[in-house]
């Protein structure tokens, strides 16, 4: 069986956290000798993302 994909939709605010977040920890394993294997995976994926825009209706 196959695992299930998900899409998450941000704001251009909301992705730019999501990347400094994303650095400032792999700096952080970084310093303590760690590996950044899955956070170096996890940025090229999020910065290689396709930018789609959609309208949100509020109600």
């Amino acid at each position: 069986m196959r695992n299930p994909k998900y899409h998450i939709y941000l704001t251009p605010d909301e992705r730019r956290t999501v990347i400094n977040s994303l650095i400032d920890l792999r700096n952080d394993l970084i310093s303590r000798g760690k590996y950044t294997d899955v956070i170096d995976e996890l940025l090229i994926k999020l910065t290689k993302a396709k930018v789609k825009k959609i309208k949100v209706k509020e109600v």
